[in-house]
């Protein structure tokens, strides 16, 4: 008589699902290889058009968020996701420790955030914290995120002037008040002059301003620059 198969554990039936949006196809590739032992990486996406198509047709249990790409930033990725499948959940991954980068996402919906200098054990450990429901963030990142939320009037939780901001429009924003000619952050932001010259008239007209100057102003009284 044939024995009856051993009952296989939950963990072993059932792998954790992962998709990776970053535009740099090697940093991809080595966190795929970093976390193949932990999860199943599901898909990988390198735009923010192909994110959203992807992760809505897959469905994973988490994706890992980079925060910038050419096309736009992982916020516009979240957010379309959040709309259509709520129970998807994003870590944030980024090179970026940048306040508005930090706060923009959680505001968005992420359940943390966490920058590229984090170790393969660490990154895995955090995926599954968030698969789970928990709130992960770098150790320099945390008690940041406190202050932002409890106690710091300078990072309002919610900006009704900011928000109405594309993703790129924040982009040229911030690089605009840091001094850039639009030459520059057309090279920066890997789109064209008249590209730049469109976000800016965008922002002027939404944020009822004249010129780049009270742009930088505003900015830099939310610590955007």
């Amino acid at each position: 008589m044939t024995e009856p198969a051993a009952e296989q554990p939950a963990e072993a039936a059932r792998r954790l699902t992962v998709f990776l949006v970053d535009d740099h196809a090697m940093f991809r590739a080595g966190v795929r290889a970093e976390l193949g032992a932990h999860v199943e990486v599901v898909g990988e996406a390198s735009s923010v058009a192909e994110a959203i198509s992807r992760i809505g047709a897959i469905r994973p249990d988490v994706v890992l968020l980079d925060v910038h790409m050419p096309d736009g930033g992982g916020r516009a990725v979240l957010e379309s996701i959040r709309r259509t499948h709520p129970q998807v959940k994003f870590l944030a991954l980024s090179v970026s420790d940048a306040a508005e980068d930090v706060i923009g996402l959680i505001r968005a919906g992420a359940r943390g955030y966490v920058t590229k200098t984090i170790s393969p054990d660490e990154l895995a450990a955090a995926v599954r914290r968030v698969a789970d429901g928990d709130a992960v963030f770098s150790p320099r990142l945390a008690g940041f995120v406190l202050d932002a939320f409890a106690s710091r009037p300078d990072v309002p939780v919610a900006d009704p002037e900011l928000d109405q901001l594309t993703n790129r429009e924040r982009e040229v924003l911030r690089l605009l008040a840091r001094g850039y000619a639009y030459k520059e952050i057309a090279k920066e932001l890997f789109i064209s002059i008249k590209t730049v010259e469109t976000h800016v008239s965008n922002v002027l007209r939404k944020l009822q301003m004249s010129n780049r100057y009270e742009l930088s102003r505003w900015a830099a009284d939310r610590r955007l620059v």
